[in-house]
């Protein structure tokens, strides 16, 4: 079986501008988007993140470039991925990537296909009231149903949205770091990743004991700068999305 990239992520805690002061990402070119997550609207009337729950993830971006909406699974298995979603591809506008998540010692597998729209083309889907669906094309449908034929996308409202400033490859020691902040409804995250990829002379037990290193290099490399590690349990899009769903906005 081929191996997978790895995204390793860390999440930080305490107050965002200093941490990426700390960590020299406030001198970068920044990124600004603004996020929003597609949910079931009678789950949020209830304070529910349903889609999350069943693990799907619908994503719009607009701002800082092209528009884009992904649909994810999250965490998911490979003996789901079927057909051409077995592996990667990319073919404009799609992107589709199969790859392991790893956030302390938590690791899963995230499938995602992402559909690149023209800037300002999404920003009608998540106003209130919209057809937050209807921007899910055809690939993105077939993926879920192929791969997730339980989950239904009907009835969306759009939760948001997130501002996302995101600083792109700050050098850490020798490692190269994305940092991503995200603020919305009085919360403010920062997120620290990088991604590792095999190499043609891996094997699997090679692999996975270089992105371990490569791991607690990032965390280390964070801790040396004073900024304190979260210990929270859930990711930020959880925490945003439960949140944003509790408060009732869309």
């Amino acid at each position: 079986m081929d191996l997978l990239p790895v995204e390793i992520k860390v999440n930080i805690e305490g107050e965002v501008a200093a941490a990426l002061s700390a960590l020299g990402g406030s001198g970068g070119a920044m990124t600004t988007r603004r996020i929003w997550f597609a949910e079931d609207r009678n789950g949020v009337a209830e304070g529910r993140v349903l889609l999350l729950d069943s693990g799907v993830i619908v994503r719009f971006r607009t701002g800082g470039g092209p528009d884009d909406l992904t649909v994810k699974l999250r965490p998911c298995t490979r003996e789901q991925l079927v057909g051409r979603f077995a592996a990667k591809f990319e073919t404009t506008p799609f992107t589709y990537r199969i790859e392991e998540d790893w956030s302390e010692d938590r690791r899963v597998l995230a499938a995602s296909l992402m559909h690149d729209h023209p800037p300002g083309a999404l920003s009608g889907a998540v106003e209130p009231g919209a057809d937050t669906a209807a921007p899910i094309d055809a690939v993105q449908d077939q993926f879920l149903h192929a791969c997730a034929p339980a989950v239904r996308l009907d009835g969306l409202v759009a939760l948001g949205p997130i501002l996302s400033t995101k600083v792109d490859d700050v050098p850490l020691g020798d490692l190269d770091v994305n940092l991503e902040a995200w603020s919305v409804a009085g919360l403010e995250f920062l997120e620290a990743s990088i991604r590792v990829k095999p190499k043609d002379e891996d094997d699997a037990q090679e692999f996975t004991a270089r992105a371990e290193r490569k791991q607690r290099k990032l965390e280390d490399a964070v801790r040396e700068r004073g900024v304190t590690l979260s210990e929270h349990p859930e990711s930020k899009t959880r925490r945003v999305l439960t949140a944003l769903a509790e408060a009732g906005q869309s």
